[in-house]
This record gives C-alpha cells, structure tokens and sequence, in this order.
C-alpha cells in the first residue's frame, strides 16, 4: 500500500442554504488534520472525496484520476466514521473481512490477512467477539483492522476517537501513526482537537463557512504566523 495524491478543483457543493467551495491539493502520504467550526464544512469535504456527496461541479481527483463520477465503492479510499460502521450481528473477523469481500465469500488467504491485520492492531484472539463485547477503542481497531484489509491508498478519518477519552485517544493516534509508517497511505483526519494535530499532522487545513481559508504545515498553523481565524478558533 502506498498513498496517493489528491486535489479538489473548485469543487461546488450546496447543502440547504449553505454554499461550499473547496480547492484543495493533498500530496501522497501526507497526513492532514481537516479543522474548523461545527457546520463549516470539514465532513462534506471527506464526503466529497469518499464518494458519499457529488459535487455540483468542478473536480475531486485521486492519484492524477477524476473520480467525481465514480461511486464510494470504486475509489481507492477507506473511511473510519465516529460510529465506527459495524454490524452488531457480525463477528470481529466478519466485519474485518467485510473490507475484502461484502458477500463474506472469503479464501485461506483472506482469512490469513484478517488475522494479521488483527493482530497489527492489537485484537489477535478475538476474531470470534461479537462487537457489543468490545470496548469502544476495540471497536476502532476492527474498523481499523478493516482498513488494512482494504489496502486502498486512501484513508479518511472523520472524528473516529471522538469518543475515546484522553488517554485512549492518544494511543489509537499513535496506532494510525505507526501504520501510516509501514504503509504510507494518504490521510485525511477531521478533528476538532489541536492536540491530536498537533500530534499527527504534517499540515493543516482549516475550513471556515464551506470553503479551505488555510492549509499550511503544523508548525506554521501552530506559530505566531498562523491566521488569525484559526487562532481564535484554536483560542490561541
């Protein structure tokens, strides 16, 4: 697996009354903290990239390609929700596999990549636990693991350890780390914790009213040079 790059071409989008345009470049395996507001725009921009929203207009590229057209299943990306997406009725290595085949139809070597991808992410032994049996940063290493099985260039994150507390949600940023290490694919992360940014971001991008209004490395975002828009938001 490695990234891949992307770019929003003044991509258009209407939801409501509420008008967006993003223009956007991401390079491949460059990690992304996405930041703003509520309601600025931070999901419907993942959104637009996954596949789940069209734009009116302009363009969502991925590796060079326009995938604007192409449905959520035929872009090479992976996405991680807050609710982590998985079936209660579904065993751990079920909902893994669901990543390599959504007819579960799988063989020995689908079974031995789920395995390893649960052990990459710390749940080796409990392929047979149903999800209601997990705690709630367990249930983000099967959504996760999902991932790794999917083995897409593309990884969008939109507030998956939201919920976690702090200590918990340090240690699943330092997983998504170690794993953008050893497989190097593009990630985008919404977030509304400086902290987590700070931690995991190469750069920034901060949204304000449907549009990207900085995108700067960490460390500028973090600086005295920073907009004045994002430290107010940040209450620097």
């Amino acid at each position: 697996m490695t990234g891949a790059s992307i770019r929003l071409d003044s991509v258009q989008f209407s939801y409501g009354s509420t008008q967006m345009s993003f223009n956007l470049s991401v390079e491949s395996s460059d990690i992304v903290a996405v930041m703003g507001p509520s309601g600025s725009g931070k999901s419907t921009l993942l959104n637009l990239v996954a596949g789940f929203e069209r734009p009116a207009s302009g363009s969502v590229m991925i590796a060079g390609r326009d995938v604007s057209a192409l449905p959520p299943a035929q872009r090479p990306v992976s996405m991680v929700f807050q609710e982590n997406n998985l079936f209660a009725h579904l065993t751990v290595a079920q909902n893994v596999g669901l990543g390599r085949s959504p007819s579960l139809r799988l063989d020995a070597a689908d079974h031995s990549d789920i395995d390893r991808a649960l052990e990459r992410t710390g749940l080796a032994g409990k392929q047979a636990r149903l999800p209601a049996q997990l705690s709630g940063g367990e249930r983000q290493r099967v959504a996760l693991a999902r991932v790794l099985v999917r083995s897409q260039p593309v990884l969008l994150l939109d507030e998956p350890f939201a919920s976690l507390g702090p200590a918990l949600r340090r240690e699943m940023l330092e997983l998504v780390r170690a794993l953008h290490a050893e497989h190097g694919m593009t990630v985008l992360m919404v977030t509304h914790h400086p902290d987590d940014a700070h931690a995991l971001a190469h750069r920034i991008a901060f949204i304000e009213e449907g549009r990207v209004s900085a995108c700067a490395d960490t460390a500028t975002m973090f600086s005295e040079n920073a907009p004045e828009s994002f430290k107010a938001y940040i209450g620097n």
